[in-house]
């Protein structure tokens, strides 16, 4: 079983972030204030669940969670500010979007912008660590999901509806075949090392 908190009696937001090494879509970020007393054995890092399980627990965070919201940083932004501040502001807006003011942020990592009068705490493998960051990498890499496969529709060439926008073999293959989309990040890497780069 996950912690229920840091400091017990505190409003303590969890937040974390998906898409970071992504080579297309935006970065998504949430922010969510369980119950003091919320439970759940399946909760867990995100990345450790089926598709499935995350759909599912989704609905129950949203229902019992006393407050949350998802914050975006498109890829446009992320060539501008670089993919590191991008999730920290990611994270920023999700804050912005709750309903309940925190006393305390808990982030999934180990470094952070700090969030103007909220304290915060970094933990690495947070996510696995507190209930409150697992219910945001569930909302961040769900909702992040529903995204891309939105976009496949319009791009299906890139293989989205699989890889999410990651950069898989067929991903790189489609972008060296095909060219970028609006929503390819132009600051990553995009074509394997030693392939003929379509931006020189």
């Amino acid at each position: 079983m996950l912690k229920p908190y840091l400091e017990k009696g505190r409003v303590e937001a969890g937040c974390d972030e998906a898409g970071r090494g992504c080579l297309a879509g935006p970065v998504f970020a949430a922010a969510v204030i369980l119950p003091s007393d919320f439970e759940n054995e399946i909760l867990n890092d995100s990345k450790q669940l089926s598709e499935t399980k995350r759909y599912k627990l989704r609905d129950i965070i949203q229902e019992q969670a006393l407050a949350f919201a998802v914050g975006i940083v498109i890829a446009s932004e992320i060539d501008k500010i670089n993919i590191l501040n991008a999730s920290f502001l990611a994270m920023h807006r999700a804050v912005d979007g709750l309903n309940i003011q925190p006393e305390h942020l808990l982030i999934d990592g180990n470094r952070f912008t700090p969030y103007p009068g909220i304290p915060h705490t970094t933990i690495i493998k947070g996510d696995a660590t507190y209930l409150s960051i697992a219910a945001a990498s569930i909302l961040a890499k769900t909702y992040r999901d529903d995204y891309m496969l939105e976009q496949h529709k319009l791009f299906p060439q890139y293989d989205w509806d699989h890889n999410k926008g990651y950069p898989t073999a067929k991903h790189r293959d489609a972008i060296q075949a095909h060219g970028v989309t609006p929503i390819h990040r132009l600051s990553f890497r995009l074509i394997a090392d030693k392939q003929l780069s379509i931006f020189d």
